[in-house]
């Protein structure tokens, strides 16, 4: 498929800029892939299309203050980093964006803080998603970390907001956030409020937990009009034994699986046994899903509605069919539906 074909006119007004009051009571779109007959329901009513014996698996990756503000050494030049991911813990080296990337340098050194109490210095520039730093920190290590982190901000998406406010720090976690990793919240799971989960357990339905760290590729731009040359960022996934157990045990006993969120069935499809059943690992993915594809675990897919040529748009429209999700993305625009991270969801059923 072509790039093109997700694309989509999609009004300012209808990106949420912050979360519906209660976390289950968005609006919910449900798509039964088979009929593409659409439904239109609140959140919290998601548990009865589900019964005994089926099984959520979740993203219980964890978001961290991934955002920075400092200043540039001698110029004092405004400069934002983006944490990506831990390097090296012994040498305090973080895989970061910095922006405006053009005027950093080998060996300049970035102040943060109103003190200026953390200094990084620039050691690289030469990855692919952007530089190097080494912080430089006399001190233990839980004080470093402690340290970076009161500095950061919550990595909200900027078209959703500016700047993040102290209420996303919670409001952009998941409830059952474990696994420090995530520079963006797997979206689908902050629907899912206590009351939500702890009624589950009351309709006999099963929980599952995976982890993916999930990066910020799922926001970049797609720039290849030919979707087979795209190549998305990798994540770390871990699927444990456990866990794979669980699910391999509710597919063999004609149970549902629905997947919560883009990362989850991602990591699912990613390593998949001649039985379609899932093996457990602690590896890297860069599966990238788009239309036409057989999925083996997922029966069902909880996702939010996503940006036009998003690839967690390519990733709905390849589990529920181009032409219903496409239908189905319409009648969410004609709709009072919301968008982005912040915004309602669709059950693909």
């Amino acid at each position: 498929m072509k790039l093109s074909q997700f694309n989509f006119d999609l009004p300012q007004e209808k990106i949420a800029r912050e979360p519906a009051r209660w976390r289950d009571e968005c609006k919910l779109l449900v798509l039964h892939k088979d009929t593409g007959e659409i439904e239109h329901k609140q959140f919290k009513d998601i548990l009865g299309y589900f019964g005994k014996g089926d099984r959520f698996v979740f993203n219980d990756t964890k978001v961290f203050p991934a955002k920075l503000y400092g200043k540039k050494e001698k110029t004092g030049a405004d400069i934002m980093v983006f944490l990506l991911r831990e390097l090296n813990r012994e040498q305090r080296l973080w895989d970061v964006i910095v922006e405006p990337a053009r005027k950093i340098r080998i060996g300049n050194k970035l102040y943060f803080g109103e003190d200026e109490s953390l200094v990084a210095e620039v050691i690289d520039n030469t990855t692919s998603r952007g530089r190097t730093l080494r912080f430089l920190f006399d001190g233990p290590y839980e004080e470093f970390k402690e340290t970076l982190f009161s500095l950061g901000h919550t990595p909200v998406p900027e078209w959703v907001k500016e700047t993040a406010g102290p209420e996303d720090a919670e409001n952009f976690q998941t409830i059952f956030a474990e696994h420090e990793g995530a520079v963006s919240a797997p979206a689908a799971g902050l629907h899912f409020s206590r009351e939500l989960m702890n009624l589950m357990i009351l309709h006999d339905i099963e929980k599952t937990f995976i982890t993916v760290h999930m990066g910020i590729g799922h926001f970049r731009s797609v720039d290849v009009e030919d979707l087979s040359k795209h190549r998305v960022d990798c994540e770390h996934m871990i699927i444990s034994p456990e866990a794979a157990d669980q699910i391999n045990a509710t597919k063999r006993a004609g149970g549902k699986i629905c997947a919560v969120g883009v990362t989850v069935i991602r990591a699912l499809e990613t390593y998949v046994t001649t039985e379609r059943e899932i093996r457990p690992n602690d590896t890297w993915t860069n599966k990238f899903i788009f239309p036409p594809y057989d999925f083996s675990i997922p029966d069902a897919f909880v996702t939010n509605f996503h940006l036009p040529s998003s690839t967690m748009l390519m990733v709905a429209a390849a589990f529920g069919g181009y032409e219903k999700v496409m239908e189905a993305y319409r009648v969410a625009l004609d709709g009072d539906y919301r968008f982005g991270p912040y915004g309602d969801a669709m059950l693909i059923l």
